[in-house]
């Protein structure tokens, strides 16, 4: 590899890693192992790239990934949507683990996102926590839906299973509790998001395993990186319907639940709801928007550590 400047991208498989270079155009592949991430991060400290891009592979990644940050090296991990729209963009249509390490490393050079570290491994547990919880949740509501419909001897059975699962569910939220209670910067950030009116331990706890940009960013952007901001959908003299588009949509639905509690119990909330339909939004629409408050006054409350009744920007 050159020591001039460049640009790595890795494809992340469960045996092997590809490795390619940008604008090099060296490639190679090392096995997905200690000895085989050992000697990958070894040869990439000599090359001192500008940027290492992966994409994220349900935690396959994960290990490749404490490596390169122990090592201080830039690594960041996009999500497997924005690697295929740049794909799509720059006409890559074939599909191999080569040409995919390829195209991230070519993402990187274009693009140059900027770097993200890590999670450290306490908020990796956090976030499989959040992630089991939200199993248990929907495996719920599957058992109850086919408890409507059952006949009655197969009743029993699904109503064990449902009484498993709650069970399940209880532990978990304990767990998940202590966990938060176990780290004060969390137990404050807890505390100081479940001070408004409709956020709930779902709620934060989701925001702070799968959201920890809140507080970081302008209000437009953390919108935007929730999926909660509207698009514009304009060509020439015509005006398409603003829309929600991508984001992080476990964010999202738990935000959407909050938010209809919210806008019953959260006087701001509430009023800013009644007056939207009041001026004949939809329903949805204006649920949406609330959302977007809600979210922009809780990243506003994390940024200046204010709770709910001293927030910088009251919902209007």
């Amino acid at each position: 590899m050159s020591a001039a400047e460049c640009w790595v991208g890795i494809d992340v498989a469960k045996a092997t890693l590809d490795i390619a270079v940008r604008p090099d155009g060296d490639a190679w592949p090392v096995a997905n192992d200690q000895a085989g991430l050992a000697a990958l991060v070894a040869r990439l400290r000599r090359s001192a790239p500008v940027l290492i891009v992966l994409e994220a592979t349900g935690g396959l990644e994960r290990a490749l990934v404490a490596e390169l940050v122990a090592a201080r090296l830039p690594v960041a991990v996009m999500t497997p949507r924005q690697v295929r729209d740049f794909a799509r963009a720059a006409n890559i249509l074939a599909k191999t683990d080569r040409l995919d390490a390829q195209g991230l490393a070519r993402f990187g050079e274009v693009l140059q996102p900027e770097p993200r570290a890590l999670a450290d491994a306490e908020l990796g547990d956090q976030q499989a926590l959040v992630a089991r919880r939200r199993q248990l949740v929907g495996m719920l509501g599957a058992e109850r839906n086919r408890l409507g419909l059952a006949r009655a001897r197969v009743r029993p059975s699904i109503t064990a299973v449902i009484e498993l699962l709650q069970r399940q569910l209880e532990a978990l939220d304990r767990e998940i509790d202590r966990f938060l209670k176990s780290s004060p910067i969390w137990r404050a950030r807890d505390a100081l998001l479940r001070s408004a009116k409709g956020v709930g331990p779902g709620l934060a706890s989701t925001l702070i395993a799968d959201l920890p940009e809140l507080g970081q960013l302008a209000r437009q952007d953390i919108s935007a990186l929730v999926g909660v901001a509207p698009f514009q959908r304009d060509s020439g003299q015509f005006r398409g319907q603003r829309c929600i588009w991508g984001g992080r949509a476990k964010v999202r639905a738990a935000l959407y639940l909050a938010t209809l509690v919210a806008t019953r119990f959260n006087p701001a909330s509430r009023t800013m709801y009644r007056r939207l339909l009041a001026a004949g939004k939809p329903k949805k629409v204006a649920l949406v928007a609330c959302m977007r408050k809600l979210l922009t006054s809780l990243n506003a409350m994390v940024r200046n550590g204010t709770p709910w009744r001293d927030a910088p920007e009251p919902l209007s």
